[in-house]
């Protein structure tokens, strides 16, 4: 893999991944080389390119169980990612609230969705650099097809989208292909879909990505 040209204060878990200059970070340098540590020695791995962009969508699945969650915030504190991230609204209450906005929450209340997409989208233009990590499934049940508001925010926000999977299997975080403009949301799903097919969830059984 090509080595970055200006390299950065990079984690043993992301010793052979690229942290464009571009992506927005955060989290104090111990808080990273801890999360690496923990997540090697819990037998993690990171493959793949990261996509080195000021907007995104970061696809992370399968998601399959609550696991999942404490993962990917051990790779954001690794790689010192700055990331946003739906919640329900009841989690933003105290106690919580306060740590669940620090780590980047954005409260949304499930029974008024009608516009979440677009007020999302505009939050994104709006923004000077914005990256947005969620669940494609959109919950940890068995579901297909897939729920599309992620597609839609890429779409109408202009923003590219990285599917990323949790490969309990093999214990690797997979930084997977990179949908760079939104056009053709079924065909550009099907590649989605692919992509996971080789990734396996924490409960297989939960993760459905054919019909």
């Amino acid at each position: 893999m090509t080595k970055p040209s200006r390299p950065h204060n990079h984690s043993i878990l992301a010793n052979k991944v690229i942290v464009g200059s571009s992506i927005p970070r955060k989290w104090p340098n111990w808080l990273s080389s801890f999360a690496a540590w923990v997540l090697t020695k819990r037998g993690w791995q990171v493959e793949g390119e990261l996509i080195n962009q000021k907007k995104a969508i970061l696809a992370v699945a399968p998601h399959t169980s609550n696991w999942d969650f404490f993962i990917g915030l051990f790779v954001v504190f690794s790689f010192k990612l700055n990331i946003n991230f739906f919640g329900k609204h009841t989690i933003f209450k105290p106690p919580l609230g306060a740590i669940v906005r620090r780590l980047g929450g954005i409260p949304i209340e499930r029974s008024k969705a009608h516009g979440v997409v677009t007020s999302i989208s505009n939050k994104i233009k709006e923004a000077d650099q914005l990256i947005l990590a969620l669940a494609p499934e959109g919950t940890r049940s068995p579901i297909y097809p897939w729920k599309m508001g992620f597609m839609h925010i890429a779409q109408q926000a202009e923003i590219p989208i990285q599917v990323i999977g949790l490969d309990y299997a093999r214990k690797r975080i997979v930084l997977g292909p990179i949908i760079q403009k939104v056009t053709n949301i079924d065909e550009q799903m099907q590649t989605i879909y692919t992509f996971y097919d080789n990734v396996c969830a924490k409960y297989p059984k939960n993760c459905i990505i054919k019909p």
